[in-house]
Protein backbone atom coordinates (compact mmCIF):
# COMPACT_ATOMS: atom_id res chain seq x y z
CA UNK A 1 0.00 0.00 0.00
CA UNK A 2 2.85 2.24 0.94
CA UNK A 3 4.64 1.21 -2.22
CA UNK A 4 1.46 2.83 -4.40
CA UNK A 5 1.36 5.42 -2.45
CA UNK A 6 4.86 6.81 -3.04
CA UNK A 7 4.39 5.73 -6.84
CA UNK A 8 1.17 8.52 -6.60
CA UNK A 9 3.23 10.45 -5.48
CA UNK A 10 6.03 10.50 -7.39
CA UNK A 11 3.81 10.55 -10.23
CA UNK A 12 2.34 13.62 -9.33
CA UNK A 13 5.78 15.51 -8.80
CA UNK A 14 6.22 14.52 -12.64
CA UNK A 15 3.10 15.43 -13.93
CA UNK A 16 3.43 18.99 -12.00
CA UNK A 17 7.11 19.12 -13.72
CA UNK A 18 6.41 18.58 -16.81
CA UNK A 19 2.93 20.58 -17.43
CA UNK A 20 5.18 23.36 -15.62
CA UNK A 21 8.15 22.67 -18.24
CA UNK A 22 5.49 22.91 -20.79
CA UNK A 23 3.78 25.96 -19.69
CA UNK A 24 6.89 27.75 -20.12
CA UNK A 25 8.23 25.82 -23.16
CA UNK A 26 4.44 27.48 -24.89
CA UNK A 27 5.02 31.05 -23.24
CA UNK A 28 8.69 31.53 -24.33
CA UNK A 29 9.77 29.48 -27.66
CA UNK A 30 6.69 28.42 -29.12
CA UNK A 31 5.14 30.92 -31.48
CA UNK A 32 2.19 29.52 -33.63
CA UNK A 33 1.07 30.88 -36.93
CA UNK A 34 -1.67 33.16 -36.63
CA UNK A 35 -3.65 35.73 -39.14
CA UNK A 36 -2.08 38.71 -39.79
CA UNK A 37 -3.31 42.03 -38.68
CA UNK A 38 -5.40 44.28 -40.66
CA UNK A 39 -2.86 46.28 -41.97
CA UNK A 40 -0.20 43.91 -41.76
CA UNK A 41 3.53 45.05 -40.52
CA UNK A 42 2.03 48.56 -40.10
CA UNK A 43 -0.40 47.31 -37.48
CA UNK A 44 2.48 44.46 -35.50
CA UNK A 45 4.71 47.57 -35.14
CA UNK A 46 5.15 48.17 -31.40
CA UNK A 47 3.79 50.51 -29.30
CA UNK A 48 5.05 52.79 -26.55
CA UNK A 49 6.60 55.78 -25.54
CA UNK A 50 9.87 54.91 -26.22
CA UNK A 51 7.96 54.20 -30.18
CA UNK A 52 6.08 57.29 -30.65
CA UNK A 53 8.39 59.30 -32.32
CA UNK A 54 9.89 57.08 -34.41
CA UNK A 55 6.51 54.85 -35.05
CA UNK A 56 5.25 56.72 -38.22
CA UNK A 57 8.88 56.97 -39.37
CA UNK A 58 8.86 53.17 -39.08
CA UNK A 59 5.27 53.05 -41.00
CA UNK A 60 7.04 55.03 -43.47
CA UNK A 61 9.60 52.73 -43.80
CA UNK A 62 7.26 49.29 -44.16
CA UNK A 63 5.59 51.33 -47.02
CA UNK A 64 8.19 51.94 -48.83
CA UNK A 65 9.99 48.68 -48.56
CA UNK A 66 7.35 47.04 -50.15
CA UNK A 67 7.23 49.02 -53.20
CA UNK A 68 11.09 48.03 -54.22
CA UNK A 69 11.83 45.46 -56.73
CA UNK A 70 13.24 42.56 -55.15
CA UNK A 71 14.37 38.83 -55.19
CA UNK A 72 12.45 36.15 -53.57
CA UNK A 73 14.43 33.64 -52.09
CA UNK A 74 14.80 30.77 -50.05
CA UNK A 75 16.71 27.96 -47.61
CA UNK A 76 15.79 24.83 -46.18
CA UNK A 77 16.98 24.49 -43.00
CA UNK A 78 19.26 22.01 -41.60
CA UNK A 79 15.64 20.64 -39.93
CA UNK A 80 13.68 20.54 -43.12
CA UNK A 81 12.23 24.18 -42.84
CA UNK A 82 11.46 26.17 -45.89
CA UNK A 83 12.80 30.00 -44.74
CA UNK A 84 12.29 32.85 -46.99
CA UNK A 85 13.90 36.29 -47.76
CA UNK A 86 13.82 39.57 -49.70
CA UNK A 87 17.16 40.52 -51.94
CA UNK A 88 17.28 44.05 -52.48
CA UNK A 89 19.77 45.50 -54.74
CA UNK A 90 21.41 48.99 -54.63
CA UNK A 91 24.32 48.79 -56.74
CA UNK A 92 25.70 45.39 -58.71
CA UNK A 93 28.46 43.84 -56.67
CA UNK A 94 27.95 45.94 -53.70
CA UNK A 95 28.48 44.63 -50.18
CA UNK A 96 25.85 42.73 -49.11
CA UNK A 97 24.27 42.83 -45.62
CA UNK A 98 22.72 40.16 -44.11
CA UNK A 99 20.10 41.43 -41.61
CA UNK A 100 18.47 39.18 -38.56
CA UNK A 101 14.94 40.37 -36.65
CA UNK A 102 14.42 40.45 -33.52
CA UNK A 103 12.41 38.47 -31.43
CA UNK A 104 8.91 37.46 -32.39
CA UNK A 105 8.90 40.21 -35.16
CA UNK A 106 10.09 39.55 -38.93
CA UNK A 107 11.38 41.10 -41.52
CA UNK A 108 9.19 43.68 -42.47
CA UNK A 109 8.56 45.04 -39.42
CA UNK A 110 11.95 44.79 -38.20
CA UNK A 111 14.22 45.83 -40.94
CA UNK A 112 12.82 47.87 -43.58
CA UNK A 113 14.89 50.99 -42.24
CA UNK A 114 17.48 48.53 -42.50
CA UNK A 115 17.08 48.24 -46.19
CA UNK A 116 17.08 51.83 -46.37
CA UNK A 117 20.24 52.31 -44.02
CA UNK A 118 22.14 50.25 -46.37
CA UNK A 119 20.97 51.91 -49.11
CA UNK A 120 23.04 54.65 -47.46
CA UNK A 121 25.70 53.20 -47.19
CA UNK A 122 25.56 51.78 -50.88
CA UNK A 123 25.32 48.19 -50.40
CA UNK A 124 23.02 45.70 -50.88
CA UNK A 125 20.26 43.97 -48.48
CA UNK A 126 19.11 40.51 -47.65
CA UNK A 127 15.80 40.89 -44.88
CA UNK A 128 14.89 37.06 -44.04
CA UNK A 129 12.02 36.19 -41.70
CA UNK A 130 13.44 33.70 -38.94
CA UNK A 131 12.21 29.77 -38.37
CA UNK A 132 8.71 30.73 -36.79
CA UNK A 133 8.53 34.34 -37.88
CA UNK A 134 6.71 35.62 -41.25
CA UNK A 135 6.81 34.06 -44.36
CA UNK A 136 8.76 31.55 -42.86
CA UNK A 137 7.90 27.92 -41.71
CA UNK A 138 8.33 26.55 -38.43
CA UNK A 139 6.48 27.07 -35.09
CA UNK A 140 9.52 26.92 -32.35
CA UNK A 141 11.88 30.34 -31.36
CA UNK A 142 15.34 29.09 -30.41
CA UNK A 143 16.64 32.45 -29.10
CA UNK A 144 19.53 31.72 -32.08
CA UNK A 145 20.70 28.05 -31.37
CA UNK A 146 19.00 26.98 -34.32
CA UNK A 147 18.72 30.68 -35.77
CA UNK A 148 22.86 30.90 -36.34
CA UNK A 149 22.73 27.99 -37.77
CA UNK A 150 20.05 29.22 -40.60
CA UNK A 151 21.90 32.44 -40.67
CA UNK A 152 25.28 30.10 -41.88
CA UNK A 153 22.73 29.01 -44.92
CA UNK A 154 21.84 32.35 -45.52
CA UNK A 155 25.70 32.82 -46.45
CA UNK A 156 25.53 29.93 -48.80
CA UNK A 157 22.89 31.17 -50.84
CA UNK A 158 24.01 34.44 -50.55
CA UNK A 159 27.34 32.76 -52.28
CA UNK A 160 25.69 30.64 -54.25
CA UNK A 161 22.63 32.87 -55.69
CA UNK A 162 23.56 36.23 -55.70
CA UNK A 163 27.05 36.78 -55.91
CA UNK A 164 29.98 34.03 -55.34
CA UNK A 165 32.26 37.56 -54.75
CA UNK A 166 29.87 39.21 -52.50
CA UNK A 167 31.82 40.93 -49.59
CA UNK A 168 29.03 40.40 -46.91
CA UNK A 169 28.20 41.69 -43.30
CA UNK A 170 26.27 39.52 -40.85
CA UNK A 171 23.62 41.94 -39.43
CA UNK A 172 20.80 41.68 -36.82
CA UNK A 173 18.94 43.77 -33.83
CA UNK A 174 18.14 42.26 -30.61
CA UNK A 175 17.73 38.38 -30.80
CA UNK A 176 18.53 38.89 -34.48
CA UNK A 177 21.72 40.34 -33.07
CA UNK A 178 22.52 37.41 -31.26
CA UNK A 179 21.63 35.26 -33.79
CA UNK A 180 24.60 37.19 -36.03
CA UNK A 181 27.15 37.10 -32.79
CA UNK A 182 26.45 33.50 -32.69
CA UNK A 183 26.63 32.22 -36.12
CA UNK A 184 30.38 34.41 -36.00
CA UNK A 185 31.80 31.38 -34.37
CA UNK A 186 31.11 28.90 -37.17
CA UNK A 187 33.74 28.40 -39.80
CA UNK A 188 32.16 30.67 -41.96
CA UNK A 189 33.32 31.25 -45.34
CA UNK A 190 36.05 34.01 -46.28
CA UNK A 191 33.54 36.18 -47.93
CA UNK A 192 31.95 37.00 -44.23
CA UNK A 193 34.00 40.60 -43.39
CA UNK A 194 31.74 41.92 -40.33
CA UNK A 195 29.27 41.43 -38.30
CA UNK A 196 26.96 44.46 -36.97
CA UNK A 197 25.07 43.49 -33.48
CA UNK A 198 23.03 45.90 -32.44
CA UNK A 199 21.16 45.43 -29.12
CA UNK A 200 22.35 42.03 -28.14
CA UNK A 201 21.88 39.48 -25.60
CA UNK A 202 24.97 37.54 -24.03
CA UNK A 203 22.83 34.32 -24.12
CA UNK A 204 19.16 33.01 -23.84
CA UNK A 205 19.55 31.82 -20.27
CA UNK A 206 20.51 35.15 -19.59
CA UNK A 207 17.98 37.46 -21.30
CA UNK A 208 14.94 34.98 -20.31
CA UNK A 209 16.35 35.15 -16.38
CA UNK A 210 15.86 38.65 -17.09
CA UNK A 211 12.81 38.77 -18.74
CA UNK A 212 11.14 36.19 -15.78
CA UNK A 213 12.58 38.91 -13.14
CA UNK A 214 10.51 41.64 -14.51
CA UNK A 215 7.42 39.59 -14.16
CA UNK A 216 8.04 39.23 -10.71
CA UNK A 217 9.20 35.96 -10.85
CA UNK A 218 11.46 33.43 -9.60
CA UNK A 219 14.33 32.99 -12.57
CA UNK A 220 16.39 30.68 -10.93
CA UNK A 221 13.52 28.32 -10.02
CA UNK A 222 11.41 28.97 -13.27
CA UNK A 223 14.91 28.88 -15.98
CA UNK A 224 15.33 24.89 -15.15
CA UNK A 225 11.80 24.55 -16.31
CA UNK A 226 11.76 26.62 -19.40
CA UNK A 227 15.34 24.94 -20.36
CA UNK A 228 13.81 21.23 -19.99
CA UNK A 229 10.57 22.49 -21.76
CA UNK A 230 12.58 23.45 -24.58
CA UNK A 231 14.48 20.44 -24.99
CA UNK A 232 11.44 18.03 -24.48
CA UNK A 233 8.90 19.98 -26.63
CA UNK A 234 10.93 22.00 -28.84
CA UNK A 235 13.85 19.50 -29.83
CA UNK A 236 16.94 22.01 -28.41
CA UNK A 237 19.25 23.21 -25.50
CA UNK A 238 19.19 26.98 -24.93
CA UNK A 239 22.09 26.76 -23.35
CA UNK A 240 23.76 24.80 -26.20
CA UNK A 241 25.15 27.95 -27.68
CA UNK A 242 25.34 31.23 -27.27
CA UNK A 243 26.96 34.74 -28.56
CA UNK A 244 29.24 35.46 -25.58
CA UNK A 245 30.55 32.07 -26.07
CA UNK A 246 31.22 32.83 -29.61
CA UNK A 247 32.57 35.70 -29.01
CA UNK A 248 35.13 34.26 -26.74
CA UNK A 249 36.61 32.35 -29.98
CA UNK A 250 35.69 35.11 -32.98
CA UNK A 251 37.84 36.05 -35.46
CA UNK A 252 35.73 38.95 -37.47
CA UNK A 253 35.33 42.21 -36.77
CA UNK A 254 32.12 42.89 -34.56
CA UNK A 255 30.38 46.23 -33.88
CA UNK A 256 28.41 46.49 -31.03
CA UNK A 257 25.87 49.31 -30.90
CA UNK A 258 23.50 49.50 -27.82
CA UNK A 259 20.97 52.17 -27.24
CA UNK A 260 21.70 53.57 -22.88
CA UNK A 261 17.89 53.74 -22.66
CA UNK A 262 17.29 50.20 -23.38
CA UNK A 263 14.68 48.33 -20.66
CA UNK A 264 15.06 45.36 -22.68
CA UNK A 265 18.06 43.95 -23.45
CA UNK A 266 20.21 45.91 -20.77
CA UNK A 267 22.87 47.63 -22.72
CA UNK A 268 25.35 46.02 -20.08
CA UNK A 269 25.29 42.73 -22.30
CA UNK A 270 26.52 44.66 -25.12
CA UNK A 271 29.52 45.54 -22.89
CA UNK A 272 30.33 41.77 -21.91
CA UNK A 273 29.69 41.06 -25.58
CA UNK A 274 32.06 43.16 -26.65
CA UNK A 275 34.66 42.50 -23.75
CA UNK A 276 34.91 38.58 -24.54
CA UNK A 277 34.99 39.31 -28.50
CA UNK A 278 38.55 38.38 -29.39
CA UNK A 279 38.68 40.15 -32.58
CA UNK A 280 38.75 43.91 -33.99
CA UNK A 281 36.09 45.21 -32.02
CA UNK A 282 34.11 48.61 -31.26
CA UNK A 283 31.37 49.06 -28.86
CA UNK A 284 28.82 52.43 -29.68
CA UNK A 285 26.43 53.61 -27.07
CA UNK A 286 23.99 55.43 -28.19
CA UNK A 287 22.62 58.27 -25.71
CA UNK A 288 18.55 58.25 -24.98
CA UNK A 289 17.80 55.31 -27.67
CA UNK A 290 15.29 52.28 -26.11
CA UNK A 291 15.49 49.42 -27.76
CA UNK A 292 15.95 48.66 -31.24
CA UNK A 293 16.00 52.58 -31.61
CA UNK A 294 19.26 53.21 -32.03
CA UNK A 295 19.32 54.30 -35.83
CA UNK A 296 16.25 56.07 -35.77
CA UNK A 297 17.27 58.35 -32.54
CA UNK A 298 20.96 58.87 -34.12
CA UNK A 299 21.27 58.42 -37.67
CA UNK A 300 24.38 60.02 -38.27
CA UNK A 301 26.61 58.52 -35.70
CA UNK A 302 25.09 55.26 -36.31
CA UNK A 303 25.83 55.77 -40.13
CA UNK A 304 29.47 57.64 -39.41
CA UNK A 305 30.46 54.54 -37.08
CA UNK A 306 29.45 51.50 -39.45
CA UNK A 307 31.11 53.29 -42.63
CA UNK A 308 34.68 54.08 -40.38
CA UNK A 309 34.61 50.37 -39.16
CA UNK A 310 33.61 48.92 -41.78
CA UNK A 311 35.78 49.90 -45.16
CA UNK A 312 39.11 49.07 -44.76
CA UNK A 313 37.18 45.54 -44.88
CA UNK A 314 35.16 46.44 -48.14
Amino acid sequence: MVFYWIGGVVLLLCLAVLITAYVCFFRIFYFPKRKQKKGGELASLPYGDIYAPYREEMAEWVRKVKELPCKEVSITSFDGLTLRGRYYEHTPGAPIELLMHGYKGNSLRDLSGGVFRCFALERNALIVDHRAAGSSEGNVITFGVNESRDCAEWVNLILREIDPNAKIILTGISMGAATVLTAAGYDLPGNVVGVLADCGYTSSKAIIKKVIRDMKLPADLLYPFARLGAKIFGGFDPDQRSPIGSMKQCKLPVIFIHGDADAFVPPEMSKENYQACTAQKRLVVIPGAGHGLCYPADRETYLRELKDFFEPHL
